[in-house]
């Protein structure tokens, strides 16, 4: 490989628009904007480790909501860029879609490149200091967000040209900034989602130690290694399931430059998870790597049953379905050029990712399976996937007949669908609303040109331990099913949709909650384009109502909007209404704060960390009382108190 020096960053653009439409680089100016900027430094990191120069890398998040990354890897080079006569560094800093990764000769392999570079966390940063140590020499920079004589904001302006500070044995980068609040509606970190990312790289990136330090307020502190890389990987995210066997089946390989690992572990369950990645990056919504490593695993598997007996000649084919019944896989990808597609820009594209993970299946998994001491694993295998197709077959007759029963009953829908007049099904929206008394209102207040009401009578069925077959037996499910016109598993047709939203009314008390996850959980293992593609939606009702004499109603959706309503209120002559469910509001005032589109709050569902999503899952709708115990005891917070009421002092 070429050594990596000044030369290799090349030059794409100027930061003039990023102050101006920061959207268009990080996404947004709220929590995921707030934390693309450190994912933008930490990606620059990671590469230094993934290419196999870097071993280690700290987070800090300090008091000031500063936030520092540490790495040990080259250090950013420091010498005169030839065509703009600065420092490397400042090039880095100041030039967006600068770096040394758009040409391959210093990276093999680079996940920074999916984003924006080094130089938009400086745009949107009140402050930014980079220190690099470098060939035995410790060098500073510094840089500043301020306003010029005009008012305008000059963003990343360095206050001077790059430093040598000293000499060091030391080597590596450390990057210090400070979000700007004048652009972000926050600037305060969280710290479990940092902690979920670190860990997530910690596992893609075997042998690489990740630290995180939370200096702040509540003290934390984290640290993630994982030897076993992706085989840890499937471990943690069906930790509370039971396995077939141990350890996972683990596969490296190479083709066409396009490097495929994989872990694949079984349980005892039947629902299938696969969490992809290429070059660190989480592909939720799959792509073509995933479409050839399912394609591999159903032909190698099938091949195995036929040479070992397990199907005779005159035996059908497993379904590629059967071998992947209660399967937890992590496929993990590094390649040159990659091409993001879909609707949040997380499926890959690349036509050459599909035959690179074929052959690389092929040349490592066939001999596992081959080898005698994996007999026990791969015959354990073979049989879940014989037990699996006798059930999907009685599966598909529970669908057949849910079919023929739904044509002579139109469904378990009469007396409870209150449909929409309209037919532009992109404007259409359908609210899933907890108990009959809410669904009432919400019949009466609705907007019958376009929205739909199905209230929900008790609490479905919880789909995480039950078969297919199980779930179309239940009456809730069935209403959704046939409501939303889809069909279910792999019948589900996206583009048969009713409904451009799908809006979830539950009450914001233990049961709303229990049941906005059950319905999340059927629509993850069972609809799950709906999540990926953006219609899922939580509708958010408010819990206070404040009137002064003679003023309209404040409605407000947690404690700190009610103090702040209150503040506004002066003298006694007001009242002020908790609401303990949807079924105390009268149709008029569930319009105006949960279903009219001009003043509501919906929260859309995605799945940003399929691995994440698939272990939380399982831990709050499994079996495992003791898993589930930790995890609440771990993030609810007990000791919060409901100050609304409290008297507010003027």
């Amino acid at each position: 490989m070429e050594e990596y020096s000044v030369k290799n960053i090349t030059v794409m653009e100027g930061l003039d628009a990023v102050r101006m439409r920061p959207g268009m680089y990080i996404g947004s100016t709220g929590l995921p904007g707030l934390h693309h900027l450190l994912w933008e430094i930490v990606d620059n990191a990671i590469d230094e480790a993934a290419n196999g120069y870097a071993d280690e890398i700290t987070v800090t998040l300090h008091r000031d909501h500063s936030v520092t990354v540490t790495d040990n890897g080259r250090g950013i080079p420091t010498g005169i860029h030839e065509k703009l006569g600065v420092s490397g560094v400042e090039v880095v800093f100041t030039q967006l879609h600068a770096g040394g990764k758009f040409g391959n000769a210093a990276y093999s392999y680079s996940g920074g490149l999916h984003g924006v570079g080094a130089s938009v966390v400086n745009a949107l940063s009140r402050w930014l200091t980079v220190e690099v140590y470098h060939e035995n020499r410790a060098y500073k920079m510094e840089f500043e967000s301020v306003e010029n004589a005009e008012g305008k904001i000059v963003s990343g302006k360095p206050k001077y040209p790059l430093t040598e500070t000293g000499r060091t044995r030391r080597q590596g980068t450390v990057v210090t900034f400070l979000p700007d609040d004048r652009v972000f509606e926050t600037i305060d970190m969280q710290y479990s989602v940092v902690m979920k990312r670190l860990r997530e790289l910690a596992y893609l990136n075997r042998g690489l130690r990740l630290v995180l330090d939370d200096q702040r307020e509540k003290q934390h502190h984290a640290e993630f290694k994982f030897d076993g890389g992706l085989s840890d990987f499937v471990r943690y995210i069906q930790e509370d399931k039971n396995a077939l066997y141990d350890p996972p089946i683990h596969i490296k390989g190479e083709s066409n430059g396009i490097v495929v690992e994989a872990a694949i572990l079984h349980n005892d369950e039947y629902a299938e998870t696969i969490a992809s990645y290429v070059n660190n990056i989480p592909t939720t919504e799959g792509g073509t790597h995933e479409t050839g490593f399912k394609a591999a695993i159903t032909k190698i598997f099938n091949d195995y049953c036929r040479k070992n007996g397990v199907l005779k000649d005159k035996d059908p084919s497993l379904a590629g379905e059967d071998f992947r019944e209660g399967m937890t896989a992590v496929l993990s990808l590094k390649m040159r050029s990659v091409q993001f597609e879909g609707q949040t820009k997380t499926k890959l594209g690349n036509t050459e990712a599909r035959p690179a993970v074929e052959a690389v299946l092929n040349q490592t998994l066939v001999p596992w399976l081959e080898n005698l001491k994996n007999a026990n694993t791969a015959n354990l295998i073979a049989e879940k996937a014989v037990k699996a197709a006798k059930a999907r077959s009685a599966a598909r007759k529970a669908k057949e007949n849910a079919r023929e029963k739904s044509k002579l009953e139109n469904a378990p829908l009469v007396g409870k669908l209150s449909s929409c007049t309209g037919r532009d099904y992109s404007q259409n929206e359908l609210f899933i609303v907890e108990g009959d008394s809410a669904g009432g209102s919400a019949k009466q207040g609705r907007d019958r040109k376009f929205q739909a009401i199905l209230p929900l009578r008790g609490k479905p069925l919880n789909v995480e331990k039950k078969r297919l077959e199980q779930v179309l037996q239940n009456d809730e499910f069935r209403s959704i099913i046939t409501a939303l016109g889809t069909g279910i598993g792999d019948d589900f047709d996206i583009s048969s949709l009713k409904y451009n939203k799908i809006i979830i009314l539950a009450d914001a008390d233990q049961d709303g909650a229990h049941i906005r996850a059950i319905l999340l959980t059927f629509f993850y293992r069972y609809m799950r384009p709906l999540i990926t593609e953006g219609h899922v939606y939580i509708g958010m009702a408010p819990l206070y109502r404040v009137q002064k004499a003679n003023q309209p109603p404040v409605y407000c959706y947690d404690d700190p909007a009610l103090k702040a309503a209150m503040r506004g209120i002066s003298g006694k002559n007001y009242t002020l209404q908790r609401y303990k469910g949807l079924g105390e509001m009268n149709p008029e005032q569930l319009w105006e704060t949960t279903m009219n589109p001009q003043g509501r709050r919906l929260t859309r569902v995605t799945i940003e960390d399929a691995a994440e999503v698939e272990h939380l899952v399982t831990v709050l709708m499994g079996d495992k009382v003791q898993s589930r115990k930790e995890y609440i005891f771990e993030y609810a917070d007990f000791n919060h108190a409901h100050t609304a009421f409290e008297k507010i002092k003027e």
